[in-house]
């Protein structure tokens, strides 16, 4: 084995070794390096691997500990940490709480006695340097964000302490933390509902991988015992070196290894791709299966294209929360039809679509008709798809407020491809042009 084979040997087993450990338990970067003998540049970098893997945290005041990797299923509740790294604070007291869920916030600009009753176990008290108001909310169960850059008395921090609920303080005024809180909300669903690889690809592989000196004759009995006919190959320690499949080794002798038929440095993704990303990778190179693998390409698993399009199916009929940049552009377009049953949208030009001259954005232009070329080729074929190609052009300026009509044509449909002109109208005069080709992402 060579250096390189060796660093990430060492790394994999410091990585295997930080997971081993007792939830709770503190990680030094020095310990690590010492006792599995070493540098603490490598152990530095396995303990942030670990991070990113979500089985360490550093906490403030404690350190780096090992925690319990969280499920992948992102809850739609922040945390006390998650407030106190969104708004840019510290924690005064009680940072035994930070761990607990925060189920709503609220703003403290009223009097004492009127704040009882909107503070709730669980909740967080917005507030400035209001010493009553912050015990009040500890009494009730609730947690303190300090804004304005304020402290609080010792009285308050010991409460919070043997109470188990976090103080926090942030420089920012009241009316900023709480659109970061809002924005980390919205954010949050959004992350939610994007479905990645590791939501469908279980602890190993599905398809297991060979080696390269697998016969022919041993390759094709697998086939007929497992059904598949494509093949991830690993090399010694697992990296994916290749695939093969039974086209490529048609032309083998049962007795001749599958090593001359491998198509070498195949196609992977990782599991943080997103199973959109995934679709396309296979639309685009023609494949029914990817290798999952992870940062040394190593193998940790595989998807088949038939479980992507189900999960993406399964995913475009749950409860659709949150918005993307996409989503708000098109919030102001309705659907309609004419009487010959055409679909087209229309909608008005708002301030938010503007550059800092006051022009409108070619780029809002460019998303708009794109959505609308979307919703067009779903309606006409009942499929999803992604964009190929895109020929733009913008004849006249269209101002803020304008009332626009957009009108999707086909000019032509494949199983795979869909290629439509979109245009955009502003009483009746042509403001810009797009000529499109999209890639269906169900159709291989």
């Amino acid at each position: 084995m060579d250096i390189k084979d060796e660093t990430v040997t060492k790394h994999e087993q410091l990585v295997q070794y930080i997971e081993g450990l007792k939830i709770g338990e503190k990680i030094s970067v020095r310990r690590l390096a010492k006792e599995l003998a070493v540098s603490e540049g490598t152990a530095y970098r396995a303990v942030k691997e670990a991070e990113s893997l979500g089985i360490v945290m550093t906490k403030e005041r404690i350190g780096t500990v090992r925690i319990e990797r969280k499920p992948r299923n992102i809850s739609e509740q922040l945390t006390f940490s998650d407030v106190v790294n969104i708004v840019e604070g510290h924690v005064l007291g009680g940072s035994e709480g930070l761990d607990k869920s925060l189920y709503k916030y609220v703003i403290g600009a009223m009097k004492v006695e009127a704040m009882v009753r909107y503070i709730d176990a669980g909740s967080l008290m917005i507030v400035g340097n209001r010493e009553d108001a912050h015990i009040l909310a500890l009494e009730q169960g609730a947690g303190v964000l300090i804004t304005g850059g304020f402290g609080t008395s010792r009285e308050v921090k010991q409460l919070a302490d043997r109470l188990g609920l976090p103080v926090m303080s942030s420089r920012h005024d009241t009316f900023t933390v709480a659109s970061m809180i809002n924005r980390a909300i919205f954010d949050r669903l959004i992350k939610k509902k994007i479905m990645l690889v590791e939501d469908i690809a279980g602890e190993r592989p599905k398809i297991p991988p060979l080696k390269n000196s697998v016969t022919a004759l041993e390759f094709r009995e697998m086939v007929l015992r497992s059904g598949e006919e494509r093949f991830p190959v690993t090399d010694e320690w697992n990296r994916v070196i290749g695939i093969v499949g039974a086209k490529d080794t048609a032309v083998l002798a049962d007795h001749q290894a599958i090593d001359k038929a491998i198509t070498r440095n195949p196609i992977t993704a990782t599991l943080k791709t997103s199973l959109a990303s995934a679709a396309q990778i296979m639309m685009w190179e023609g494949i029914d299966f990817l290798p999952i693998v992870d940062r040394n390409r190593k193998l940790v698993a595989t998807v088949t294209r038939k479980e992507v399009l189900e999960a993406l199916r399964n995913a475009r009929n749950q409860p659709q929360m949150g918005e993307t940049f996409d989503q708000l552009i098109w919030n102001g377009m309705a659907e309609d039809r004419d009487e010959q049953g055409k679909l087209f949208f229309h909608g008005l030009i708002t301030p938010q679509m503007a550059t800092d001259l006051g022009t409108i954005s070619q780029g809002i232009l460019t998303t708009v008709m794109s959505q609308a070329a979307f919703r067009a080729a779903k309606d006409w074929t009942g499929g999803d798809y992604v964009l190929d190609q895109l020929s733009t052009f913008f004849i006249r300026p269209v101002q803020i407020e304008d009332p626009i009509v957009i009108h999707p044509s086909l000019l032509e449909l494949s199983r795979r491809t869909c290629r439509l002109e979109v245009e955009i109208m502003h009483d009746s005069s042509l403001v810009a042009k797009s000529v499109m080709t999209l890639q269906s992402i169900d159709q291989g």
